[in-house]
């Protein structure tokens, strides 16, 4: 058995593996690097010329585990693409907007860099995907298998549709067993229950690192940060303000929005208070209500479209009427990233000391949202628009820890559970690995613990 990193192991970025087993061929995942355009955000697929690639898994539907699928099956026609459904529905739309995304970033000079793939190709795509039911083994065997081999998927939590992997089957005549966890959270979220896993024991873990090197995430707790997110939103409505919570269109908007939810039901804000969405988040929260019945929930009676929404105002005579009055902005980026709802709206606000600006998500290192909390955070000022220079941060400015991944201590918790003999560490920032691999050999001295180079093969 023989595992390959096609993506960066140094960072979270695009996310991809190459696992041969028992003479069959597997890439997991299929992501694009967030951070870089054209064809330096795609893992090396070139790696895969000399290895066999029977097929592809796709766990989830974030950009950084799904984006370069298109390529990825350019590259190798012949190979069967399995997801679960709900990621088959997300993809139908997302992989189309990327699309359309990358030429539209082309056209306005935001970037020189060639589109990857088209809409025609990202829409063809959908015809060939193979979807299955969680707890239901599928075959994933190749030409030159030595025997059966099954995949199986596991309930993640991480996003709707997101899924673990349990791979089934013969080695050298010997009966193995690989979990790869990919996003997960052992945790539950506002609308999805914890992760579900396989018994143990297997052979090899391949598991997520997001979170390894963040200490306050395993001592804060999701009740206690909904609660202070609730009295923050409370304080500035009822100064007479507007709360913008930037978020991510898939997982963080829908969780959100849940959240708003159970404020207005417990009497946290008032139920009157108009609540403002954008983009494709709208398109993404149907789904999560049309399968609502059919995928793990806390309740299934819940739909993301029973909360009142109103769509963010496009002229501005619109926003300022909006502006005028307490409302939430839910909007798109998470990031704060140019050309998008949230980065407009922030750039209104932030200069209003009635106003809060609430991340409730992951800022990167040098993000616009992460310049804002530094400037806020400093006393210091914040360039939106080069042409209109700094500008002071006046607005209540706050971030939230919210995440759909596991904490470091529930990681290893899940080493505990599935009882691995070698653990691969991947998706993660170096000192993240760093930290898991030398607490999980603490903790289980017998296990082997790797953690892997972009592009080096490992003998498994």
């Amino acid at each position: 058995m023989r595992y390959l990193s096609l993506g960066d192991t140094d960072d979270i970025a695009a996310s991809c593996h190459h696992l041969t087993f028992g003479g069959t061929g597997l890439v997991l995942d299929a992501g694009m690097d967030p951070d870089q355009d054209g064809y330096a955000a795609l893992p090396p697929f070139e790696l895969l010329r000399d290895r066999p690639v029977d097929h592809v898994v796709v766990t989830h539907a974030h950009h950084d585990h799904l984006g370069a699928l298109p390529v990825l099956s350019r590259e190798v026609p012949h190979a069967q693409i399995h997801m679960s459904r709900p990621t088959a529905m997300l993809a139908e739309m997302l992989l189309p907007s990327s699309a359309r995304l990358q030429k539209r970033r082309v056209r306005e000079g935001s970037t020189s860099a060639a589109p990857v793939f088209d809409v025609e190709m990202a829409e063809a795509l959908s015809y060939v995907y193979e979807t299955h039911l969680l707890d239901a083994p599928f075959d994933i065997a190749g030409l030159k298998a030595e025997g059966p081999l099954a995949g199986t998927f596991y309930h993640a939590s991480h996003v709707l549709g997101a899924v673990g992997l349990l791979i089934e089957g013969y080695e050298g005549g010997t009966r193995k067993r690989v979990f790869y966890t990919s996003d997960t959270s052992l945790q539950p979220q506002t609308i999805l229950p914890e992760a579900d896993y396989p018994d143990g024991p297997v052979d090899v873990l391949l598991l997520e690192s997001t979170l390894g090197a963040d200490p306050e995430a395993e001592t804060t707790s999701r009740k206690a940060e909904e609660k202070r997110l609730g009295k923050a939103m409370a304080d500035v409505l009822e100064g007479g303000g507007v709360v913008l919570l930037p978020v991510f269109a898939l997982g963080r908007s829908q969780d959100m929005l849940a959240l708003i939810d159970r404020y207005k039901r417990r009497g946290v804000i008032d139920e009157d208070v108009p609540v403002y969405t954008a983009g494709s988040m709208r398109g993404v929260a149907e789904i999560y209500d049309k399968t609502r019945e059919s995928t793990p929930r806390l309740d299934p009676e819940f739909e993301v479209y029973g909360v009142d929404q109103e769509r963010y105002p496009r002229t501005n005579k619109k926003k300022a009427e909006a502006l005028s009055r307490p409302g939430i902005f839910v909007l798109t980026s998470g990031m704060l990233f140019e050309r998008t709802p949230s980065f407009d709206l922030a750039q209104q606000i932030v200069g209003d000391e009635r106003h809060g600006i609430f991340f409730v998500g992951f800022s990167k290192e040098g993000s616009p949202g992460d310049r804002l909390q530094i400037a806020a955070a400093s006393g210091e000022k914040m360039t939106f628009d080069p042409d209109e220079g700094p500008v002071e941060v006046k607005a209540r400015v706050e971030r939230f820890r919210f995440s759909g991944h596991s904490h470091r201590r529930d990681l290893i918790e899940v080493v505990d559970r599935v009882k691995p003999r070698t653990v691969v560490l991947v998706h993660g920032e170096t000192a993240a690995k760093d930290w898991l691999k030398d607490n999980i050999e603490f903790f289980h001295p017998d296990v082997r613990v790797i953690i892997p180079e972009q592009g080096q093969e490992i003998e498994l």
